[in-house]
């Protein structure tokens, strides 16, 4: 890609280390995931990420977003044309754009929901609610999918919904954070029916069973995209699965972690110990194969907009080799990581300490 007249020496190099600092920072889960994922992956993930996140970044710190957003459009037109801006998220991502064909209409979408956050927008019903989370995740589920080759409508419809039901989490774990910023995205007409006024909680984010039940009823949704999203996840190319499996099961229990604390989280927020992760993790196996709903499910009507751009999208201009993956060693890499956080935590607080991963994998329940 044409990048002006700067030595780019060892750009490509110092980008991506750039584009996976921020991953790292940005996510856990997603970090964690991408962790499985083949080598010849990694670096569009990362670089796709990336630019997710400083887009949001520059929008959410922007005092005035809506200038915020005017400029992401223009670096966006900027790298399509194969001139990026000179930051390291923009060069990765036109090399990505370029090599995968992802649509501009994608991050068009994508950006739209960011708008719709700077407006403080709410969301009256389930549909509208929908609505933003197939701009801001379903998006990110779409352009992941290109990268591993899908352009089938099914397959990515499936994308679409494990980018839902992640943000649909997220949204379930920040209902107070959210409130004491001024912002409310559970939908206005389930708290009404539960008899909580969506004005006044805002105004004083106080936890009521009543609101648990609507965490509660997200979560439930939540799960619902999950299961439908395994069909997909179960069609992908066989060496993208475990990294896939492990971003759904990972975000999956922190809405597990959230019942556990009978859905309040308004005076807590929920973390998932590193103990409960190796757990979590143990079940990768079990997950692989899994089939979930029928694949041909139509797509929800807030994503088909979203499937219909990606399914037009031409295929790679290179085909990516997908070398042969070190999952065995990668996971159990991880599983150690998380074994070791656990043991240094439960110390700190005077805890027995786990001996290792094979004591925890025979406590952990099937599922």
């Amino acid at each position: 890609m044409a990048t002006g007249s700067v030595d780019t020496g060892d750009r490509p190099g110092s980008d991506l280390r750039d584009c996976r600092a921020r991953l790292r920072a940005g996510s856990r889960s997603f970090h964690a995931a991408a962790l499985l994922l083949p080598a010849g992956f990694c670096r569009p993930a990362a670089a796709l990420y990336a630019f997710c996140r400083v887009a949001d970044d520059a929008v959410d710190i922007d005092p005035d977003p809506v200038q915020a957003l005017r400029a992401l459009h223009a670096r966006l037109d900027a790298l399509y044309a194969g001139r990026p801006h000179d930051h390291a998220a923009d060069r990765a991502l036109a090399e990505v754009v370029e090599r995968f064909a992802i649509p501009q209409a994608l991050f068009a979408a994508l950006f739209e929901g960011f708008a719709w956050d700077a407006a403080g927008r709410r969301y009256a019903d389930r549909g509208q609610l929908l609505d933003y989370a197939a701009r801001v995740a379903g998006t990110v589920g779409a352009m992941m999918a290109l990268l591993m080759g899908v352009r089938d409508r099914d397959m990515l419809a499936r994308a679409c919904d494990l980018g839902a039901a992640m943000q649909l989490t997220n949204i379930a774990r920040d209902v107070g954070e959210d409130a004491r910023n001024g912002r409310l995205y559970l939908p206005e007409s389930w708290l009404r029916e539960a008899g909580v006024d969506p004005d006044a909680f805002v105004a004083r984010p106080v936890f009521t069973p009543a609101l648990g039940g609507v965490v509660q009823r997200l979560l439930d949704d939540a799960e619902s995209l999950y299961r439908r999203a395994d069909s997909g996840i179960a069609r992908l190319p066989r060496r993208c699965r475990p990294a896939m499996y492990t971003a759904r099961l990972l975000y999956a229990e922190i809405g597990r972690e959230i019942e556990r604390r009978h859905c309040d989280s308004v005076t807590q927020r929920a973390v998932v110990s590193p103990r409960r992760k190796l757990r979590t993790l143990l079940g990768l196996a079990r997950l692989v194969g899994l089939s979930g709903a029928a694949l041909t499910e139509p797509a929800d009507p807030a994503t088909a907009f979203l499937v219909a751009a990606a399914a037009q999208a031409a295929p790679a201009s290179r085909a990516l080799t997908i070398g042969r993956a070190r999952h065995e060693g990668r996971l159990a890499w991880m599983l150690e990581l998380f074994a070791d956080l656990d043991r240094r935590e439960r110390a700190a607080a005077g805890a027995t300490p786990l001996d290792d991963a094979s004591a925890l994998a025979q406590e952990a329940p099937a599922r």
